[in-house]
């Protein structure tokens, strides 16, 4: 099928590599514009322009579709469909008509559960034991379109963000190439009323570790947040991020360290303790709590603020 995909991440150029292998023709990628990255700051493209580039597919990166300009762009690549992961620009419904066969949406989530921009560390941080993906077709409401296909996957203890982003990343890809293969069968199905949540873009500051709150929570929010944005608290003024942590038994004021000794440093949280096993000061390399407390004086006492 000749085809636009749209998307930007390293989750939508799994996609493209997928549809690429599969022997469809893509017409044309959209991705954002080259963002500043890396300590010089230098413009790089995104994963899926470097994709779409190394198979010689033209790239087009409008800052916005609101633009005719853009429309225009888009209907001379005469394309049967259009694909769209992690695009990061809202499409207008003008842009979703040009398509014939419509534009196909491939979200990390079992909707109408965690519709929105971080599906996959929202399910890691409520506690969900399952997600997957949904091949949807795209209307103009936030996620809110028929469910063509849909694709189930456990969510494991050991699961953090990065490990259950690249798992629905294959996932995705694989979905959206048997969607496609088999469009002309599928049957869109609306979603439920009932169990609509919508899964908020991520903030630094709520990465932040609040010890009012239970171990089992801090510790799901650990694994969510993990790499991006990443956890954080503070020790003497300074941030200090947590990479891996485990809920523990142990009771304590929110905060204080119950245990800095043998490569164990448990913190009390507003129910159980936290055992932080993997952290990082700021300018340091990741390390084990070991090695952590071999560098830091930090005693039983001591308080982590929230």
């Amino acid at each position: 099928m000749r085809l636009i995909f749209a998307g930007t991440p390293e989750f939508a150029r799994a996609a493209l590599a997928a549809l690429i292998g599969a022997g469809h023709e893509l017409a044309l990628v959209l991705t954002q514009p080259d963002r500043p990255s890396g300590r010089g700051m230098k413009l790089t493209p995104s994963p899926v322009k470097q994709e779409a580039e190394k198979h010689g597919i033209p790239v087009y990166q409008p800052a916005s579709l609101k633009d005719p300009a853009s429309h225009q762009t888009i209907r001379e690549a005469a394309a049967e469909a259009m694909v769209v992961a992690a695009y990061g620009l809202i499409l207008p419904q003008a842009v979703l008509d040009i398509p014939p066969r419509g534009c196909l949406n491939i979200h990390a989530s079992l909707l109408p559960r965690w519709r929105g921009a971080a599906p996959i560390q929202r399910a890691i941080e409520a506690g969900d034991r399952e997600t997957g993906i949904a091949i949807m077709q795209m209307e103009a409401g936030l996620d809110t379109g028929p469910v063509l296909l849909e694709k189930r996957l456990p969510i494991l203890d050991a699961d953090t963000g990065a490990s259950l982003h690249d798992k629905l990343a294959a996932l995705g890809a694989a979905a959206i190439v048997e969607a496609i293969s088999r469009l002309d069968e599928l049957r869109p199905t609306p979603q439920p009323q009932q169990g609509v949540t919508y899964a908020a873009k991520l903030a630094k500051e709520e990465a932040r570790l609040d010890w009012s709150l239970p171990a089992a929570v801090l510790a799901r929010k650990v694994r969510a947040f993990n790499p991006v944005p990443g956890a954080w608290t503070e020790f003497d003024g300074v941030p200090l991020k947590i990479w891996q942590a485990e809920a523990v038994p142990g009771k304590g004021r929110p905060g204080e360290v119950l245990q800095a000794a043998a490569g164990q440093l448990v913190v009390a949280c507003g129910e159980g303790a936290l055992r932080l096993a993997e952290l990082q000061k700021a300018v340091a390399r990741r390390m084990d709590a070991e090695a952590f407390l071999a560098g830091v004086k930090i005693a039983p006492g001591a308080c982590l603020t929230d």
